[in-house]
This record gives structure tokens, C-alpha cells and sequence, in this order.
């Protein structure tokens, strides 16, 4: 793989921090965001000449326009842009708070946008670059109990499916990752709960409680191996579009699609009944 510059949000845990380790034991550049740069001391001193440590909330769109800026002055390219950052948050939906509901938007969706957004003008002049955003196969099947997450995700991946067809002709591939259920701290450590209401205690908004526990079973993906299907994915040419990583994803995604599939297809008298009529 030739050398690249890696732009990759929230990487003090979880997929970012497994991605910037393999990056950098394998003499990648790699630029990390963060919000706490107590969090990856051991990556800048073990890797002082290639991991640029950058404090940065996402949330925060002058900082993300500053930051990029100032990072396209600096680096002769930037590659790759991998979008990150992001958390889950769980509860029904009238168990959220607008602070909640409000967050999550900033967070995994408009942050991932202005990442984007800003650095665009630096691959397109640069004449190529890829761009990962990770979701999460609840970016194309929904549950109860997480309905602000796939909001998110739904919207980002609408969002990316769109830009890719624009900054296609600039040599910039775009790519959605749609992992499954995976042990990093955004399962067991990072996600948010909403105050529950006793209201929805045999809802199966609260199903979700389960699969929060480690004492119900561990989360079949691998981090490392999906981390690593990844990197190798900013090698094909022409970019996949979407790439869904883990049996469990895979599995519930196709059955999904083809109940969709199946929807439609049963609504064909309907859907054409609503046009003119061919000699109007």
C-alpha cells in the first residue's frame, strides 16, 4: 500500500483507536482527532514523527472549518478522511431529552458533514482522496429504543450515498461502513441511556437493555478484523459504496432490504395508478 496522510475523528477508543494502531505500526501519517488528548499519550510518544494528536469537538462547525484549514496548509495531501466520532444513545423516544436529541445530531451527524464539507476543497485540488464515514448497519435496519441513532444514520448515509455522485469526477471515493455489533467501548462503555420511564418497562423500546449487559454474551465483531477490512477497502478502485462488516450485519441487513423489496413490489398496482395516462 503506498503511503498516506489519514484524517480520522475520535480516536481515543473504539474503531478509531484500533484504526490509527494499525495505521501507525504499519508507517502511516496518521492525523487523529480528539477530545481529551490525555486519552492517546501513548500513541503520540511511541509515535512522536507520525501521530499528530488534535483536540477537536466536532460539534463545534468553526472549529472543524479552522482545524481542516489549518491542516490543508500543513500536509502536502491528505489521503484519506476516515469520519469516526460518534456515540450511541438508547430509550424510547419520548424518554429523550431535547439536550439529548439535539446532541446526537451535532455529534453523528452534522459533525460528520462539516468534516466533509471542509475537506473537500483539499482532495478536489489535491486531484484524489477517499472518504470513510463509518455507521453501522443501523444505518439501513431499525429498532426500537434507538431511534435518535438511526436518525443519524439513516440521514449520513443519504447524505454520503448523494455527495459521492458529486465528487466523483474529482478522483474522490466515498465509502459507508455498516459494522455490526462489535466489542469496543461503544457498546459497553460509551453509549448513552436515556432516564427511563416506568411506563415502557415491557416495551420493546427497552430491549436494548440486554444487549447493553456482557452477562447476556459478547458482541460476535472482532474490532481488529473489521479495522483491517477497512484499511484495505481505500485500495479498491472503483470505492464500494457501502460495505457491511460481521455475519450478524449482514444478516439483518439482507432480510431487510428484501422485506423492502417485497413491500414495493406488492404496491406496484398503487404506485402506478397515480400517473397521467400515457396520451394525456
Amino acid at each position: 500500500m503506498t503511503k498516506k496522510t489519514w484524517l480520522i475523528t475520535g480516536v481515543s477508543s473504539g474503531f478509531g483507536h484500533e484504526l490509527t494502531t494499525q495505521l501507525l505500526e504499519a508507517g502511516e501519517t496518521v492525523i487523529g482527532t480528539v477530545r481529551n488528548e490525555a486519552k492517546v499519550q501513548d500513541l503520540v510518544a511511541k509515535y512522536p514523527n507520525t501521530f499528530d494528536s488534535q483536540v477537536l469537538d466536532v460539534t463545534d462547525v468553526n472549529s472543524v472549518h479552522e482545524l481542516v484549514s489549518q491542516l490543508s496548509a500543513k500536509y502536502d495531501t491528505i489521503d484519506v478522511l476516515i469520519n469516526n466520532a460518534g456515540y450511541g444513545l438508547f430509550g424510547a423516544t419520548e424518554e429523550l431529552t431535547d439536550e439529548q436529541v439535539n446532541k446526537i445530531i451535532a455529534t453523528d451527524l452534522t459533525g460528520s458533514i462539516q468534516m466533509i464539507r471542509s475537506i473537500l476543497p483539499k482532495m478536489r485540488e489535491q486531484g484524489h482522496g477517499r472518504i470513510i464515514q463509518i455507521s453501522s448497519y443501523g444505518g439501513q435496519v431499525a429498532y426500537p429504543g434507538n431511534s435518535m441513532y438511526h436518525a443519524t444514520k439513516f440521514g449520513i448515509e443519504g447524505y454520503v450515498e448523494s455527495v459521492a455522485q458529486e465528487v466523483a469526477p474529482f478522483n474522490i471515493g466515498m465509502t459507508i461502513v455498516e459494522p455490526g455489533g462489535a466489542r469496543t467501548q461503544f457498546r459497553y462503555g460509551s453509549a448513552q441511556v436515556a432516564k427511563l420511564m416506568p411506563e415502557y418497562n415491557d416495551n420493546p423500546a427497552h430491549s436494548f437493555l440486554k444487549m447493553l449487559d456482557p452477562a447476556n454474551g459478547l458482541a460476535p465483531g472482532d474490532p481488529a478484523r473489521m479495522a483491517a477490512r477497512i484499511i484495505e477497502s481505500v485500495e479498491k478502485d472503483p470505492a464500494p459504496l457501502r460495505m457491511v462488516l460481521g455475519s450478524e450485519a449482514l444478516k439483518n441487513t439482507i432480510a431487510t432490504v428484501q422485506k423492502h423489496l417485497d413491500d414495493f413490489k406488492s404496491q406496484t398496482d398503487l404506485a402506478t395508478s397515480t400517473d397521467f395516462p400515457a396520451d394525456e
